[in-house]
């Protein structure tokens, strides 16, 4: 493997967004840029993570080493990196001791828990075919006002431990309806879809709100679940809006101190 101490990081793409401040002004801002990385090793598929565009191959070596595959960079004796829009691989061939070891490695991970895509062996899965949710209208803007503080009166574990992300269910009058809350967002939100679930409850009027970041999983996770509206705490990614607007879902974040930012549907020129 060759070094490069000159790698260039490209700046973040800004993406257009409309002030939900009654007086519509547009703005835009830029979003952390995301893709899933399908990796093998030496021909055989092992995950597809979601990452960040740069330096590849530096993750693929990190990675590589932090799960026990490797010992030593020596070990692997190239790194083939396939770039993609939303999507790349990267083909490593593993020396034969190495290889063996990541054998041992994925017998260990049939039985363990994961986040998000980690573990996921194939593009088609990270980036699946979803249909396109039907179009519903936005929330009333009066729905946004002091909702971060009423999330912080409901989230009672996280009063305890302050570790805790939280999925919330706003009914069509913008009453909080459920709160499920995990130490994983993923979690949180897979539990607050069980419950809507269990209790008979469609998501296609009102919103769900998350304490943590937009992502595309929990994007693809809302377009399944036929969550018409997703508000989010912390600022999405440049492919989970994409998504998001594929997809007709309203996409809203919201900041601590600024109006809540409309990134889906997309601003109108």
């Amino acid at each position: 493997m060759s070094q490069d101490l000159t790698k260039t990081t490209e700046l973040p793409a800004p993406y257009r967004y409309q002030e939900l401040n009654g007086e519509k002004q547009c703005s835009q801002f830029p979003l952390a840029a995301e893709i899933a990385l399908a990796i093998s090793y030496n021909g055989i598929s092992q995950a597809v993570m979601m990452v960040s565009p740069q330096d590849l191959d530096d993750f693929v070596l990190g990675l590589s080493f932090t799960s026990g595959i490797i010992d030593a960079a020596r070990q692997i004796y190239a790194i083939s990196i396939q770039p993609g829009d939303e999507s790349a691989v990267a083909e490593v061939e593993l020396a034969s001791r190495a290889f063996w070891q990541l054998k041992k490695y994925r017998r260990q991970m049939a039985g363990t828990s994961s986040c998000g895509l980690c573990g996921v062996e194939a593009i088609a899965q990270a980036l699946p075919e979803l249909p396109p949710l039907a179009h519903q209208p936005l929330p009333p803007m009066e729905h946004f006002v002091g909702l971060r503080d009423k999330i912080t009166e409901v989230q009672q574990a996280t009063k305890s431990t302050g570790a805790m992300h939280a999925a919330l269910y706003l009914d069509a009058g913008g009453n909080i309806m459920l709160c499920r809350e995990d130490i994983g967002r993923h979690n949180a939100l897979d539990k607050l879809i069980g419950a809507l679930l269990r209790q008979n409850r469609s998501a296609t009027q009102g919103m769900v709100v998350l304490t943590s970041r937009g992502s595309l999983e929990l994007v693809q996770k809302a377009i399944r679940a036929g969550i018409s509206t997703l508000v989010t705490m912390s600022a999405p990614t440049a492919l989970t809006v994409d998504w998001a607007r594929r997809h007709q879902l309203n996409f809203v974040h919201l900041p601590r101190r600024s109006p809540p930012r409309l990134y889906s549907p997309a601003p109108k020129e």
